[in-house]
């Protein structure tokens, strides 16, 4: 029967560092006043981005213990270990097959610029090989024979196949007289050899153009990107031969982008503002026309696609905000994903990795039957096999539900509400848990955070305030809401829990991280009467200051795209403006009765630590509540296991003491 179930298959017990979901989930049960410990949370996941291998035969993981990782690679069909190595404590962003035998590695660190280059401390992009029959692991670099280059990644790394030759296609950096500019490398895996391809052409006056390429099925450079973001204009060139076509344009604020080829493979698809909507148009590789914007048979538009790997055409991706409801185009793999979801049904289920064929799929599932785990699911067999929790120790998981209410104005804010495992819905203490971004958008999916939180016996609301990202139109609610309807939507959801009983409204904390760190500490200046406490984690504290540091990165270029992506938000003309003290919780110590706890990673390059260095100074200096940690060698992602860690347990202690749940 397509999509049947089988019991939990131990495919890692052959590794000696492994146990099996059976193992874990036959740990005992949770007491009642006995939470799983915050490690189980707190940690960094202990399996991370499994990759199938291009024929499905093979599959990477990576087990992580600390911020140590470990690169392992089975046989599919047995589980047999075929090869691993250790990646070490680097900050590993992701694994993808180049071929059926050479695995590639993306990590990352914290640090200054390299020689020759101006700027702050950013995040720095390597590439490490892993060859599987030789068990061999070594960095990629970026050196070519009587060529000034650098050795870091700037772009998205593609593979193709070139008659025959596996070609990772990637962008880096090469000196060219006084520049620094962007260049199109090949490297191939099975002799290590890099080549410096295509060059992104010197600026002329004050024109500042970034560059990408864009590569066929075949491997060739079937075109580039370039785009200034000083006078918003954009160029598509396209290659056929020796022929060259351009088109071109004026963009917003929102630049248009590269999504990847069509099913056809004959046009380039670009997406773009249009109307207040964001399309994806195909351009003619051959002639260079604009067709009309893609749309599946009911006419509703795709986004985050799904690109062929081997081709770079759309293959599907998702429809709607919810992102279980996958959309493919290829009637076949819309058949093999309609039995992985019958699987597992009443579950969440998100796409982690595919064979080339789509006949084998890991996915993620979320659900009360498997918790949170990775499965793997063989189409020939109808199959789908329990892999393993993606946490160790991780017994059960909080029921997140979706739910709709009413923001003071009429305006719908659909929201995430974590339960309490174990506990009625009745007058519990809440947490708000507002997301970054802001333009981004929470989905009912496990979110470690929101269930550490459920699990001390908070309910945790996570709204999609209006300037989420559930569309262009939703999104454009926002502009001009930054500290004002985009933060009372916030506390119009504690009062709308609190009318349905599920909450007492003196019983609400607030806690967020970078916007949702601001939104943390404008509740206790600019909204002060919901919260007894609030938790800051990077979060930005002096607006006029960060849009100074938008204008830094940006070139010292005032009206840079950033700094009108800001503006917009804000409604402000740049960081002199002074509208912008009405909205900076800085500028509001005399309003806060509430305790703060300050949380900042020494290493954020985002949202940078002096936001909360100089928050906690002026919340001192005025004798307000307030504690400060730091966290030493952390990014602004909480990218490490003690770090991360230790920012969980500051805030459970401090809800604790502020805002006891029991």
């Amino acid at each position: 029967m397509a999509g049947s179930r089988v019991s939990t298959w131990c495919v890692f017990g052959v590794v000696a560092v492994t146990s099996s979901l059976v193992g874990i989930m036959s740990l005992p049960a949770r007491g009642a006043d006995a939470p799983l410990p915050l490690e189980v949370y707190g940690r960094l996941p202990s399996l991370e981005d499994f990759a199938l291998s291009p024929d499905g035969k093979r599959m990477a993981f990576v087990r992580t213990h600390g911020d140590e990782r470990k690169l392992y690679v089975v046989d599919t069909s047995n589980g047999k270990e075929l090869g691993g190595a250790r990646v070490g404590d680097a900050k590993l962003r992701d694994i993808q097959w180049m071929d059926n035998d050479h695995l590639l590695a993306v990590v990352s660190n914290t640090s200054l610029p390299p020689t020759g280059f101006i700027g702050r401390r950013q995040e720095w992009y390597e590439l490490i090989s892993y060859d599987v029959p030789k068990n061999s692991l070594m960095p990629i670099t970026f050196r070519v024979k009587e060529e000034n280059t650098f050795n870091f990644a700037v772009g998205a790394p593609e593979v193709r196949d070139v008659q025959g030759v596996t070609t990772l296609f990637v962008e880096g950096a090469f000196l060219s007289g006084r520049y620094y500019l962007p260049g199109l490398f090949t490297f191939e895996p099975a002799t290590n050899q890099m080549r410096l391809i295509r060059r992104a052409a010197e600026p002329k006056g004050t024109k500042r153009e970034s560059t990408d390429w864009f590569i066929d099925e075949t491997g060739r450079v079937a075109g580039n990107y370039l785009f200034d973001d000083r006078d918003r204009t954009w160029t598509l060139n396209l290659y056929d031969g020796n022929q060259s076509k351009s088109v071109s344009g004026k963009a917003g604020i929102d630049p248009p982008w590269i999504v990847g080829f069509d099913s056809s493979g004959k046009s380039i698809v670009m997406g773009m503002l249009e109307n207040d909507e964001f399309v994806r148009r195909p351009i003619s590789l051959s002639d260079g026309s604009m067709g009309p914007p893609l749309a599946l048979a009911d006419g509703s538009k795709l986004h985050n696609e799904i690109i062929d790997r081997r081709t770079g055409r759309i293959l599907g991706g998702l429809r709607g905000w919810n992102e279980r409801n996958y959309v493919f185009l290829d009637n076949e793999m819309q058949a093999h994903w309609n039995a992985v979801l019958r699987a597992f049904p009443d579950e969440r289920v998100d796409l982690e990795s595919f064979s080339d064929d789509f006949s084998r799929i890991v996915v993620r599932v979320f659900g009360p039957k498997d918790g949170y785990s990775f499965a793997l699911f063989d189409w020939y067999s109808h199959q789908a096999q329990v892999l393993e929790s993606v946490y160790d120790g991780l017994t059960h998981v909080s029921e997140v539900k979706v739910i709709r209410y009413h923001a003071a104005d009429g305006f719908e804010i659909p929201a995430m509400l974590t339960l309490p495992h174990g506990r009625a819905p009745t007058r519990l203490p809440l947490v708000v848990l507002p997301h970054g971004g802001p333009a981004v958008a929470e989905h009912a999916r496990f979110d470690w955070w929101a269930q550490a939180l459920a699990e001390q016996g908070y309910v945790v609301l996570q709204p999609n305030y209006r300037g989420s990202d559930l569309g262009e139109q939703f999104r454009a609610q926002g502009f001009g809401q930054w500290g004002r309807k985009m933060q009372t939507d916030l506390s119009d959801g504690v009062r709308y829990l609190a009318q349905e009983g599920i909450i007492d409204p003196k019983r609400v904390c607030i806690v967020g991280a970078s916007y949702g760190g601001y939104a943390a500490l404008a509740g206790a200046t600019l909204d002060s009467t919901v919260y007894r406490c609030a938790v800051s984690v990077a979060g930005i504290s002096d607006l006029a200051r960060m849009l100074k540091t938008v204008n830094v990165m940006a070139g010292d270029t005032k009206d840079s795209g950033a700094q009108q992506f800001w503006d917009r938000y804000m409604n402000v003309s740049g960081p002199s403006d002074p509208a912008l003290k009405a909205i900076s919780p800085i500028e509001h110590i005399d309003s806060v009765s509430a305790p703060i706890l300050l949380i900042h990673g020494k290493d954020d390059t985002v949202v940078r630590y002096e936001q909360s260095e100089l928050m906690a100074d002026a919340l001192k200096k005025a004798g307000k509540p307030v504690q400060f940690v730091t966290l030493k060698q952390e990014d602004h992602w909480l990218s490490r296991s003690a770090t991360r860690l230790e920012m969980l347990e500051a805030t459970v202690a401090f809800l604790r003491a502020n805002n006891p749940p029991d």
